[in-house]
């Protein structure tokens, strides 16, 4: 017998490609507030897409010098290239949200 991939692994895979995390965007400091706090971002997207996507809800222009800084549970500043499944996995809240403050200041450490 051989051992070949099998259709279930497939589908597997396939379902983990495309499922979502729910983020919760918070507001520190003086960053300015979004009408929608909740979005639901494709978990194998990297930490860099979610940063791209907030400066546009936010018109958050980095070519004038625009800071914009987001912390995950108020504590660290991931990677760019972070999974965001993977953020979800180890640091989601009780709820099962992946809670990302954002700022224009520096707010933690």
């Amino acid at each position: 017998m051989s051992d070949s991939p099998s259709a279930p692994n497939a589908r597997t895979q396939s379902a983990q490609n495309t499922a979502k995390v729910v983020v919760h965007f918070r507001p520190t400091g003086n960053a300015p507030i979004l009408k929608q706090n909740f979005f639901k971002i494709t978990s194998s997207y990297r930490f860099q897409t979610v940063i791209d996507f907030l400066r546009k809800q936010l018109n958050v222009q980095p070519a004038t010098g625009e800071v914009l800084l987001l912390y995950v549970n108020s504590a660290f500043v991931p990677a760019p290239d972070e999974i965001v499944g993977n953020l979800h996995q180890c640091f989601h809240d009780a709820k099962g949200d992946l809670v990302i403050n954002y700022a224009t200041t520096a707010a933690w450490g």
